[in-house]
């Protein structure tokens, strides 16, 4: 059994890869979630801990080298990631430096101040107001904090596990079913899109390089692609012809927003969809030795997930 062990808190999209990766390269692995679930590895052990508990994650994380904080708000909401996420960044970042672990983070590219212009890691972040100002307040309170941490900032998601993304259930099964797709903003704007086990394999090399600690990073990210030419990309990797791709209008989801909450939360970040949205990683694929999965085979493997899902999904029905 290896010595050194990696905590990994949240088992969604990030934090299952990181953990799969982590246990894939031989290390020993701790996932903690409320419900105790996780890959399921020889090398991976599982709890059931809610992290904003300081009591029980300062137990979980005694023994640890390094910290993958990976959870994500009980909903997505200002409401709740003002309630949830800080009291839980704040447990973790107290119990790893007690146990001298660095904390590395998946960040968003919500809290860059200026993403009309190309962001790199210089870019500034100190949007204020929702969930904009939320994620500027937490990366500020990392920076403050006497615990080593790496914050490693990814586009939006696709790849494997990844559900709940523009690029992931909204897009992936209506291109495998032949259907029409509807994407929000506009279909023709410069979108930066993150193969999720390129941000994983980020963070596990940021964590492992003291160098680079106390850091924004990008994770290896492709050049932006339309919302238009990634379901093409989708499409040609699964073999189906290119879905038709309509548009839901900025004006559309603000009217229906006065009515729906969940909508009014999708609206308030069309501002990424309506212009260009676009990162740049290339100075953090130099320091970190990495670069990003081809589109190509990024988009074969998406595919690939999303066709073994299906019947997966129907079995557990």
């Amino acid at each position: 059994m290896p010595e050194e062990l990696f905590v990994v808190t949240g088992a969604g999209p990030v934090g299952w890869t990181v953990a799969e990766q982590l246990a894939g390269q031989g290390h020993r692995v701790r996932v903690l979630t409320r419900s105790g679930s996780g890959p399921e590895h020889h090398l991976i052990e599982k709890r059931a801990v809610d992290v904003s508990d300081r009591t029980l994650v300062a137990e979980s994380l005694a023994d640890a080298s390094a910290v993958f904080h990976c959870i994500h708000g009980s909903a997505y909401s200002v409401k709740a990631w003002e309630g949830e996420l800080p009291r839980a960044e704040a447990a973790v970042l107290a119990a790893a430096g007690e146990a001298g672990a660095v904390v590395v983070f998946p960040e968003s590219l919500y809290s860059y101040s200026e993403p009309d212009r190309v962001m790199t890691e210089d870019s500034p972040r100190a949007a204020r107001g929702g969930k904009r100002g939320v994620r500027s307040a937490l990366l500020q309170a990392r920076e403050a904090s006497a615990t080593n941490t790496v914050s490693v900032v990814a586009g939006d998601f696709f790849g494997p596990r990844v559900r709940t993304s523009h690029a992931g259930e909204r897009m992936v099964p209506r291109i495998l079913a032949r259907r029409p797709l509807q994407v929000v903003g506009s279909a023709d704007q410069p979108h930066s899109f993150t193969f999720v086990p390129d941000l994983a394999a980020a963070m596990i090399k940021a964590a492992q390089t003291p160098a680079l600690w106390n850091r924004v990073l990008h994770a290896p990210t492709n050049p932006a692609l339309t919302q238009q030419q990634l379901a093409g990309a989708l499409a040609e990797a699964a073999g189906v012809p290119r879905p038709k791709v309509g548009v839901l209008p900025g004006w559309l989801l603000r009217a229906v927003g006065v009515f729906s909450a969940d909508v009014r939360e999708i609206a308030e970040m069309l501002y990424q969809f309506q212009r260009p949205f676009v990162m740049d990683s290339a100075a953090s694929e130099a320091a970190l030795d990495l670069g990003p999965t081809p589109p190509t085979a990024a988009a074969r493997m998406t595919v690939e997930w999303w066709r073994q899902e299906a019947p997966a999904a129907a079995a557990r029905s």
